[in-house]
């Protein structure tokens, strides 16, 4: 594939729901996230014992079982993230980078905060919220790193993105290239291997080892796509395939216990992985370049949306509801009310707030630019000739006149 032809329009995701701007051949990544979005939707619907009162084994024997891989769809999110964002930002400058990041997450965020917080304000049934200084806090979005709690605890995702956001803004900085990309990923991986014996919170803090290999393969894709498949693309990508493989038995433990992690088999889980590496790949290479259907991008902006409002106040819903329903069709109800609330959410708030964000941010970082540049110099004036005794100053000949006077 000629470097002409991969190169695609930029998109405005990196999250959940982002749909490339326009570029129908990258129809195929809202297809990843809509798969991401529901496995992750059915791990906490169907695997999750919170929401049902009980053992969710004992409610959906068999679904439970499958169900339990779901998390895996925050994995496949992440190396998405890094494709669309390696995408979104190429030549751009750090400001109109960072002014696209926050209004395209801050918008749908916010809603999703406030609607939650309202229902376990309602129904602390399965979770309360403890002060509403919490959820103060949580509107910023860094309550990851205040030791503030998550109003929902799928928010948790979100402070990996920004510090992926704030790295990849050093790139920016120096410049977007091909070259700087490369070097990004090789220092990253350095880094995340190093983390873990290094002794050193700050590295591990911004290293996020456990993650770091989704976002590195996404960016590799990235550049296979932009520019080209080679060895060097291949070696990155393959290499952090192998570093996630390493981390997937811990993931297993903080997502199903170490209890049932120990009689849940392993490999469907580096199954899962390996196809969303795959199928990145055949989206970096082309092969799915002739997937063109308009409702994959409708459902794909739904996604992020989803992803904020379906966890804590889906689970309410369904242990406040779960003697009056059946569990399959409250989990059908509970899943088509939070569809619906997320198209609600992108249309009446994601898409004109994040327009009208966008553009005073913009505006905001045009003025800093312009306010910061340097005052433009005055061209200096030619010195006067002296005085001569006796002889009245006068003003220098025009051109013309210079030119006719010598001529006589």
């Amino acid at each position: 594939m000629s470097a002409s032809r991969a190169i695609g329009h930029p998109g405005q995701g990196g999250v959940p729901g982002a749909v490339p701007g326009g570029d129908a051949r990258l129809a195929a990544l809202d297809g990843v996230r809509i798969l991401a979005a529901l496995g992750v939707l059915c791990y906490h619907y169907l695997a999750l014992d919170s929401g049902w009162g009980e053992p969710a084994t004992s409610v959906f024997p068999v679904a439970s079982a499958w169900a339990a891989y779901g998390w895996l769809g925050v994995e496949i999110f992440f190396v998405v993230s890094g494709f669309v964002i390696c995408m979104s930002a190429w030549d751009r400058g750090v400001g109109e980078f960072a002014a696209s990041r926050i209004s395209r997450l801050f918008p749908a965020y916010w809603a999703a905060v406030l609607f939650t917080a309202g229902v376990l304000f309602a129904w602390p049934e399965v979770r309360g919220v403890k002060a509403f200084s919490d959820v103060v806090v949580n509107l910023s979005m860094l309550q990851g790193g205040m030791k503030v709690p998550h109003i929902d605890d799928a928010y948790w995702t979100l402070f990996v993105e920004l510090k992926f956001y704030a790295l990849f803004a050093l790139v920016v900085v120096r410049g977007l290239t091909y070259r700087n990309c490369v070097a990004f990923c090789t220092v990253w991986t350095v880094a995340g291997v190093v983390a873990p014996t290094a002794d050193s919170g700050v590295l591990s803090f911004f290293a996020i080892p456990t993650f770091s290999p989704y976002f590195i393969a996404g960016i590799a894709f990235h550049l296979m796509r932009r520019f080209g498949p080679n060895a060097v693309l291949w070696g990155i990508a393959g290499l952090q395939f192998v570093l996630a493989q390493s981390h997937v038995q811990g993931r297993m433990i903080s997502n199903l216990g170490r209890g049932l992690a120990a009689h849940t088999p392993v490999w469907p889980a580096h199954a899962v992985i390996a196809c969303g590496f795959l199928v990145m790949a055949g989206i970096a290479l082309g092969a799915f370049d002739r997937v063109r259907w308009r409702w994959l991008g409708q459902a794909g902006a739904l996604t992020y949306p989803l992803y904020l409002i379906h966890m804590m106040a889906g689970l309410t819903f369904i242990h406040h509801f779960r003697h009056q329903v059946r569990p399959v069709p409250l989990v059908l109800g509970v899943t088509a009310f939070m569809v619906v609330l997320a198209w609600l959410v992108h249309r009446l708030i994601e898409r004109p707030l994040g327009r009208r964000l966008r553009t005073a941010l913009r505006r905001a970082v045009h003025d800093i630019r312009r306010m910061s540049a340097p005052p433009p110099t005055v061209p200096a004036v030619p010195a006067a000739l002296p005085a001569v005794p006796g002889v009245p100053a006068q003003a220098p000949a025009p051109e013309a006149e210079r030119v006719r006077t010598s001529g006589r």
